[in-house]
Parts: C-alpha cells; sequence; structure tokens
C-alpha cells in the first residue's frame, strides 16, 4: 500500500513543520498531486495508532480515517502535505489532491487541514499567509468566513469539507 504523489513532487525539509511535499516541477491547475493510502481506521483506534505512528492519519468520514498502523510504513503512505491558510492544493472528493491554481517548481504544496477533518484537535499554524487563522481546529469547517475563501479554489471543482460538500 503506497500513497501517490506526482513525479513532479518531491519530499524535503519544510519551514512550515519537519517535511514538506514540494513541486519540482511547474504543476498545472486541476492537476492531481498525490492520493493518500492507508488502513481504513475506525475513530476509536485513532489514539493508540496515534502514539505509535504520530499524527500520520487522514480522516475520510466521520468515523473513518486513513493511516499508517506502523512506522515501517510511514513513508510509504504519507504526503508530507503541510496546513496553509491559503492552501495551493484541495481535496477532490476525499483522498485526491489537486492543485487549484498554478504552481512554480519549488513551491511548497499545502491545504488547508478544515477542508478533512471534523475530529477535536487544536494546531498552531505557522502558514503566515494574510488569511492565517492563527489556530486551527477540527471546528473550522463550521466557520462562516471559511465560505468566503472561494478566491482559493478551483471554479467548479467540488471540495469536500467533512460531512459537507461545497461547489464554488
Amino acid at each position: 500500500m503506497t500513497s501517490y504523489r506526482s513525479p513532479k513532487t518531491e519530499i524535503r525539509s519544510s519551514l512550515k513543520r519537519g517535511k514538506g511535499l514540494f513541486a519540482k516541477n511547474n504543476i498545472h491547475k486541476d492537476e492531481i498531486v498525490g492520493i493518500k493510502s492507508g488502513h481504513i481506521i475506525y475513530s476509536a483506534q485513532l489514539p493508540k495508532i496515534r502514539r505509535l505512528v504520530g499524527d500520520y492519519d487522514m480522516q475520510i468520514e466521520e468515523n473513518f480515517s486513513l493511516s499508517p498502523i506502523n512506522k515501517s510504513e510511514i513513508p510509504l503512505t504519507a504526503l508530507y502535505l503541510n496546513h496553509s491558510c491559503d492552501p495551493n492544493i484541495g481535496v477532490d472528493g476525499q483522498i485526491i489532491f489537486v492543485a487549484l491554481r498554478n504552481i512554480k517548481a519549488g513551491e511548497e504544496l499545502c491545504y488547508d487541514y478544515a477542508m478533512t477533518t471534523t475530529q477535536h484537535y487544536m494546531l498552531k499554524c505557522n502558514c503566515r499567509s494574510k488569511y492565517c487563522r492563527k489556530i486551527i481546529t477540527g471546528d473550522d469547517w463550521k466557520r462562516k468566513d471559511m465560505l468566503t475563501i472561494s478566491h482559493h479554489l478551483s471554479s467548479g471543482r467540488y471540495i469536500r469539507m467533512n460531512s459537507a460538500v461545497l461547489r464554488f
């Protein structure tokens, strides 16, 4: 089981957090940059899994996530996508990540974590964008101001925000 990372990308050290996925070639708007894989994990199992492997899971439904189950699976399943309040990639469906705009070689690929989780969490944001919310939570998708960020999203592209599907 291996996640797909576009051959136009590479994993490098990130100023945002640990490792990140970067464009090594220009990427066109709407191009697929990654597809997440992992074991299907029921939400009650997540605390135990996270103690073993860290925070490499991605929520795919209210009570289910994709995750590696041991440390040796991390390099195979992790996409190394960091958060940004001004994302250049988004989620098409539940596990496919696409470019929201043209991305230049050298740019880090980041998405807004609020697009994929309803889990209880709080994360201090380091994105440094002019749209930065400073603190990211599992409830951000409910914020009214999140519905006004359509300038990030491809027209006609469906972006899944937890249980809701929004069209911009």
